[in-house]
């Protein structure tokens, strides 16, 4: 992932509305929600919300599909899971891991010590 594209995705969930909002997607799934629900869910004005989801959807994190006269909203969960790997795909990367004591592998998962010091 590039560096610019993850840092605009951070901004834009360093906002607590924003990260809220996003994170009431994440929890509906595939199905989604209108934004009537998010509305709802959340108590703010319309063109608050309107505000908010544009920057989550202009950042790739969440989708709109037009049903009918509804929008549905979506947490877009290849850019989520891009950004968590972005965040954790190096972890320990430049750490010493100990060796194990019982001549068992060092890691317990790649990049990672399975016994941190």
């Amino acid at each position: 992932m590039n560096i610019e594209i993850a840092a605009r995705q951070m901004e834009a969930l360093g906002n607590a509305t924003r990260l809220g909002l996003y994170r009431t997607l994440v929890r509906a799934g595939q199905a989604g929600l209108s934004v009537g629900s998010l509305q709802e869910k959340h108590g703010i004005p319309a063109s608050t919300l309107s505000h908010h989801l544009r920057r989550l959807i202009d950042t790739g994190l969440v989708t709109q599909e037009r049903q009918a006269t509804t929008l549905i909203c979506r947490a877009h969960y290849p850019s989520m899971n891009a950004l968590v790997g972005f965040l954790v795909d190096e972890c320990c990367a430049d750490a010493a891991c100990p060796a194990p004591a019982d001549g068992a592998a060092a890691h317990a998962a790649p990049g990672t010590c399975a016994d941190p010091v």
